[in-house]
């Protein structure tokens, strides 16, 4: 996909090789999906064309990327922040949410531990069956991440109860 990242190297994973741009590119594409296609166009005032070239690995949409300000409005609906974790990641920073600025009830740490059981549970599941065959295929690698990235937001809310806990 045209555009280096310096300092950032490509990721490997059982031989899928995925670049930053395809990274953050998937994570947009989790955003857009998070929020609903049809919301997300009525949000940014953006045709569902334009959104999905913004997370299109074609080659013709690959210098394309969702402008900061079309993120900050779906991530202000979204129930995760997909781009900025992936930033985040990319830099390896840990990202905390401000518990005054937070629109859910907590939960509490033990259902936290449940639920972090719980999807633990199902991102191995799914890692099972993509290596069943020996090589995830990119299908199975959207899925693990889709897990992964709902395991992640387990965990940060297992943060925040546990900070809540603590103050």
């Amino acid at each position: 996909m045209g555009k280096e990242f310096p300092n950032f190297p490509d990721f490997e994973c059982k031989g899928f090789k995925m670049s930053v741009d395809s990274y953050l590119k998937k994570h947009c594409e989790a955003l857009v999906k998070d929020v609903g296609i049809e919301a997300a166009c009525e949000i940014t005032g953006k045709s569902k064309a334009t959104l999905g070239r913004y997370y299109s690995d074609n080659d013709e949409h690959g210098d394309r990327f969702m402008p900061v300000d079309v993120v900050a409005q779906l991530e202000g609906a979204a129930r995760f922040p997909h781009v900025n974790s992936a930033l985040a990641d990319l830099r390896g920073i840990t990202l905390s949410y401000d518990s005054d600025r937070r629109n859910a009830a907590s939960s509490g740490v033990n259902q936290d531990v449940v639920a972090l059981a719980q999807r633990f549970a199902l991102l191995m599941s799914e890692y099972n069956s993509a290596i069943s065959d020996g090589k995830i295929s990119i299908n199975e690698a959207k899925r693990l991440l889709r897990e992964t990235l709902a395991l992640q937001h387990v965990l940060l809310e297992m943060k925040l109860n546990l900070e809540e806990e603590a103050k």
